[in-house]
């Protein structure tokens, strides 16, 4: 149960004075429905109204504090024109500018004869000092409330910097005071204040310095954060490591065999990850480790490793891949290579009818096959096992936890291996994939060709598209992407669409088109041709950044590749190289390009290192976008920029491993605190259930 001082803060917004139902509905689009969520909406920016000149000497464009003498009221002679009051002090004289200003309100805010304090932007019109729809306005009495910095926060269309502010003071004042979490000698030698001091102080910056990332205040809540995440990790992976397991050592025949009839030497990092996997399956605790290999690194074989070990105690392996075009590829690849050691393997998926099906299911059944591939198919109801022991996940970003734990789920006790070819800086991967552990494939396999890369402008489109004729001459396949539309997808087809039509006109007929709005059998059709060679151009979408080996495929040519992420950009040239074949990747970019796209397509040239541009990737453009987080499943920070925070993720996970191993059940002082902790960034799960036993 949520600790009661957190109760008054997790509540609707609404149940704050002054927010309706028509502005907590705006303010829950910009940051969330409970009150909590607006103590983590901290400002961007600061309006200075501590700058107090005379009205001569005042800026213009400056933000002023000026106490004035109200002169008098000129009201608009005729409706469009503003409403006037005139002031003055010592040194000249101050317009106040009114557009649509109700006389009556007016007189009563500024009463002519009276002293006032007014704020807001120093303007000049015909040489005259004037202010347009002031601020701020008060008595003298007031001005200590007026003279201040006011910080400013991201908006939505419909609110108000005075409503959103007003809600957000109200919302840091209800913050509650809350036991310590942190350690006592580390706060001091971080300089850092307690929760709720440091909540204040993020909310009411003095400074330019205050808004950063690295200001004292906002690193203590970053750090309480990251502290949350690495804390609710690691008891989710002391509780998986706690559920009874199996241990699973083949004898090493099938894996020997296995390495003597590769056309090649195992990787120094494969032969590692391998002896990783052997270790988990070996164990008596239930497995769950994540493969990371950059594209051509060799995760299936390592991953053939695995099943293998299965096989060789007489039990089962599973691999679910997320299309159906990808499970026939892992099937094409693992297939030979199994039944040459005498290994049988089967592919289920979802076109399997009729007596084929049943066939299928009845050597699953039997245990007469050790090895199945397949896509979704594998999670229905009457698809059964005789001995499931290890379950292989490809590209587990497009799967949810309870499929893999439901595959998982149809063996007893079964061992998971996930795999991804994307990348993940190690902060990243820290953060996300802390319950997991992790085998990292870092080399490419021998005799692998590096990709040409050169960066073009789009002014000599059809100098790219001119040479495409003789590569297809020459049995060449090409790629062509089409730029991402900020976030639309119909718009991305469109432009997929006029790119296939403009290269139809060039090449005819062998110009194909494939985009996320077609249907799974339309995308898999369409590949299929390409595969197979009755097409020589696949125009495309991002859809194709996951996706099928075509060793054929010696040319990507990416269209305004500043408008993708350098991951992405790795994901997509690695679509083509993978055959014996010199290959290239054609980035062709719109212009001007600004910084950040410049130092983006220099390290796309300079580097085919995934792990080095997943890291420069984040340094360029932060955690919330890289490799899509929002569509991976990735953890989405409010206080904590991984980017700029590194250095406090491995500070936390150390102190999130050094408390549980004193107070695994945390019911010590700290331990209570650090369960408040958990509450207040919302892990009420693990709490529930992890620390419930």
């Amino acid at each position: 149960m949520r600790p009661e001082p957190l109760f008054p803060i997790f509540v609707p917004i609404t149940g704050l004075a002054g927010v309706g139902p028509k502005i907590g509905k705006l303010i829950e689009q910009l940051a969330g429905p409970n009150i909590v969520d607006l103590l983590w909406h901290l400002p961007v920016g600061l309006i200075d109204r501590r700058y107090a000149p005379q009205v001569a000497e005042a800026l213009e464009g400056s933000i002023a504090t000026i106490t004035v003498i109200v002169d008098k009221h000129e009201p608009s002679p005729r409706r469009g024109l503003p409403y006037r009051v005139r002031c003055r002090d010592e040194t000249g004289f101050l317009n106040l500018v009114f557009f649509n200003g109700r006389e009556n309100y007016l007189r009563k805010q500024l009463p002519e004869g009276e002293t006032r304090v007014i704020s807001g932007r120093i303007e000049t019109y015909r040489d005259d000092v004037q202010i347009t729809h002031p601020d701020h306005i008060g008595t003298m009495a007031e001005m200590g409330r007026i003279k201040t910095v006011e910080p400013v926060y991201p908006m939505t269309a419909g609110l108000t910097h005075k409503s959103l502010g007003r809600a957000i003071g109200a919302a840091v004042d209800m913050a509650p005071d809350m036991p310590e979490w942190q350690d006592a000698a580390w706060l001091k030698s971080k300089g850092w204040a307690g929760w709720r001091a440091s909540l204040h102080k993020a909310h009411k910056p003095e400074s330019e310095a205050e808004l950063m990332h690295d200001a004292p205040a906002r690193a203590r809540l970053a750090y309480d954060e990251l502290l949350a995440n690495q804390l609710a990790l690691q008891i989710v992976r002391r509780k998986q490591r706690k559920r009874p397991g199996r241990s699973i050592d083949g004898d090493g025949t099938l894996r020997e065999r296995l390495e003597q009839s590769l056309p090649f030497s195992l990787t120094g990092s494969q032969r590692i990850a391998c002896s990783e996997i052997a270790g988990d399956m070996k164990s008596d605790s239930r497995m769950l480790r994540l493969l990371q290999g950059d594209v051509g690194s060799g995760k299936t074989v390592v991953a053939l490793m695995g099943m293998l070990t299965a096989a060789e105690q007489g039990a089962q392996a599973a691999l679910m891949a997320p299309t159906e075009i990808l499970a026939r590829q892992h099937f094409a690849t693992i297939e030979p290579l199994a039944e040459a050691i005498g290994v049988s393997v089967i592919l289920i998926t979802g076109r399997d009818k009729g007596k084929k099906r049943e066939k299928l299911l009845s050597r699953l059944n039997s245990g007469d096959t050790p090895i199945v591939i397949g896509t979704h198919a594998l999670l229905q109801d009457d698809i059964g096992f005789d001995d499931l022991a290890l379950v292989v996940v490809d590209e587990q970003h497009r799967f949810g936890v309870h499929q893999r734990l439901a595959l998982a789920g149809k063996g007893a006790a079964a061992d998971i291996l996930v795999m991804t070819a994307t990348p993940i800086p190690r902060t990243l991967m820290m953060t996300a994939y802390g319950d997991l552990e992790t085998s990292r494939l870092t080399e490419k396999p021998a005799g692998r060709r590096p990709i040409e890369t050169r960066a073009m402008p789009l002014s000599r489109l059809e100098d790219v598209v001119d040479r495409l004729r003789p590569a297809i001459a020459s049995g060449a396949r090409i790629y062509w992407v089409c730029p991402l539309v900020e976030d639309s997808d119909v718009l991305d087809v469109a432009a997929a669409t006029e790119r296939q039509a403009a290269l139809a006109q060039r090449f005819g007929d062998r110009v194909g088109l494939v985009h996320g709005r077609l249907k799974a059998a339309e995308k898999d059709a369409v590949m299929a041709r390409f595969v197979g060679g009755k097409l020589d151009i696949l125009v495309a979408t991002t859809v194709i950044e996951v996706g099928v080996d075509v060793p054929e495929a010696t040319i990507i040519v990416i269209e305004q590749a500043e408008r993708f992420g350098l991951a992405q950009l790795h994901q997509l040239r690695g679509r083509v190289g993978r055959g014996d074949r010199p290959s290239s990747c054609i980035l062709l970019y719109g212009e001007p390009l600004g910084e950040t796209a410049k130092a983006r397509l220099k390290v796309m040239r300079d580097t085919d290192d995934g792990f080095v541009i997943a890291e420069e990737d984040l340094r360029l453009r932060g955690a919330g976008e890289v490799l899509g987080t929002k569509q991976s499943g990735l953890p989405q920070f409010r206080m904590a920029d991984l980017a700029v925070h590194a250095d406090l993720i491995d500070t936390a996970r150390d102190d999130a491993l050094l408390i549980l191993e004193k107070d695994p059940d945390l019911k010590s002082e700290r331990g209570k605190a650090m369960r408040t902790l958990l509450y207040l960034f919302e892990r009420d799960a693990v709490v529930k259930t992890a620390l419930s036993g």
